[in-house]
């Protein structure tokens, strides 16, 4: 029998569909991922003399969240690959929506911690879910520039926040912070029942060109042949594991960044607040870019010399903040971030669903993300412990810059046939 008399020739209104997914999903990206993760960096300053935090504790509430990220991060891929990415994107929107809610009614750093977590949990929850399914709806040809697509999500809240956040905390005073994660959380909520009402699993006639998905996923199909998933060989997959070590130090370095970027230009180079947005915003609009820049350069050149390359922009662009003491050098670490920062999650997606297939992408990924989560969890609290230390963030960012580099040469091994051979062994 052919494969159109099995699945259905591909319908233009399923094509069509692939690209109203990408649509919800980047608006997702946009409320859960990049307003309640990096949004907080905006925030950092007004919280901690809202709440009276030191540089450690401000650390510390960055940390919980990453752990919430963590713990669901771990489930999130799996539990999309059985009860399907729908439902469970839509619920770690609601729940990230009422974290940041309740973030906003925090008295004091634990309770706000606390909160923090819980809003961790639901980004978990939409992330994974979010770029696996994505990947299920495109070709491997269109994959990278989809996903990169996606998170330009996060890159819209960047602009977002640094436009508004300061605008609000000058106008609302002390307690604008408040007013802010009340905002991006009522917004996270109503995208909740959108993405409820209109995202799908991947449709019975494949999504965009099923023809080629059948072309292009013929090796990787035997991850879930037969009746049950090849869930042992991804996740004893050696080479999955090198790409989660190399992913893990993304983590621990680019949120070293995001959350103290702000903190840095107002404490040590006397930024205010509205000159530090300017250039937060500026991170925004380059990034929104990068993501399909460089899913579209990994679609055509391949993921290894993709990842290496922005691998080397990110360590360039730590090494150059660690020395900043003006406003070229802040500028310029600022371009160079804002070109690379989201490719590398955009890059990791397709190159799982590469690997394992459309339908074991999302617990790749999401095994791959436990690494990422658990670099993330990590940085923030020993970057503000060496920044109460010291009485500046330099040190911190030549951490940042050392583990960014270690992520370079981790990266210079990976070979796709390795990953293939790995996860579609039966």
């Amino acid at each position: 029998m052919s494969g159109e008399s099995m699945t259905g020739p591909t319908r233009p209104r399923d094509r069509d569909y692939a690209w109203v997914i990408l649509l919800i999903g980047t608006l997702c990206e946009f409320g859960a991922v990049g307003m309640g993760r990096f949004g907080y960096g905006m925030l950092v300053p007004a919280m901690q003399a809202g709440l009276g935090m030191s540089n450690t504790e401000a650390g510390a509430l960055a940390t919980a969240n990453l752990v919430g990220y963590l713990l669901m991060s771990a489930l999130g891929g799996a539990l999309a690959t059985r009860f399907g990415s729908r439902i469970v994107i839509s619920l770690g929107m609601l729940v990230a929506g009422v974290g940041m809610v309740l973030t906003g009614l925090a008295a004091v750093p634990l309770t706000a911690a606390v909160w923090r977590a819980v809003t961790g949990v639901g980004t978990g929850g939409v992330n994974v879910p979010t770029m696996g399914l994505v990947s299920a709806w495109f070709t491997r040809g269109r994959r990278g520039l989809a996903v990169g697509i996606l998170l330009s999500g996060n890159a819209a809240a960047l602009i977002v926040s640094g436009v508004v956040f300061p605008r609000i905390l000058s106008a609302q005073g002390g307690e604008g912070w408040r007013l802010c994660w009340y905002l991006v959380g009522g917004l996270t909520l109503l995208m909740s029942i959108v993405g409820l009402a209109v995202l799908r699993n991947r449709s019975a006639g494949g999504g965009l060109d099923r023809g080629l998905v059948l072309q292009h996923e013929s090796s990787a199909a035997t991850v879930s042949s037969g009746s049950a998933l090849n869930w042992r060989a991804v996740y004893r997959s050696g080479p999955v594991l090198h790409l989660g070590l190399i992913y893990l130090t993304y983590g621990f370095s680019y949120i070293i960044f995001m959350t103290f970027f702000t903190k840095r230009l107002m404490s040590d180079l006397e930024y205010s607040k509205e000159a530090a947005g300017t250039l937060f915003m500026l991170l925004g609009w380059l990034s929104l870019v990068c993501g399909g820049l460089w899913g579209w350069l990994s679609d055509r050149f391949g993921r290894k010399p993709a990842i290496i390359s922005v691998y080397v922009m990110q360590t360039v662009s730590l090494a150059v903040f660690a020395l900043a003491d003006s406003t070229f050098s802040a500028v310029f670490s600022a371009v160079i971030f804002g070109l690379s920062s989201w490719s590398v999650p955009a890059i990791m997606a397709a190159t799982c669903a590469d690997a394992v297939g459309p339908r074991m992408a999302p617990a790749a990924l999401g095994l791959i993300t436990v690494f990422f989560g658990v670099g993330q969890a990590v940085g923030p609290t020993v970057a503000g412990a060496m920044a109460d230390a010291a009485g500046n963030f330099n040190g911190a960012f030549w951490l940042a810059t050392a583990v960014a580099a270690l992520g370079t040469l981790a990266a210079l091994p990976l070979q796709r046939r390795g990953l293939e051979a790995a996860c579609t062994e039966s």
